[in-house]
């Protein structure tokens, strides 16, 4: 049963980075490690902030 669990959490983790969805946290673990002081935006103004700073500087993306 222990390998299943372990298999389910490494996809789990897999596609979370995949994807993004740890973006958020890991932004506020930077945060709070190197700028203490600092406020935390919430999710949704992360989102809308990093989105906003791709569509300023795409980079290379197909569309």
């Amino acid at each position: 049963m222990s390998a299943l669990v372990t298999a389910w959490r490494r996809l789990r983790w897999y596609c979370r980075e995949v994807l993004g969805d740890a973006s958020y946290e890991r932004y506020v673990a930077h945060l709070r490690r190197t700028h203490p002081d600092a406020a935390i935006p919430d999710e949704r103004t992360f989102w809308r902030e990093k989105y906003a700073a791709e569509d300023r500087n795409p980079g290379s993306r197909c569309c």
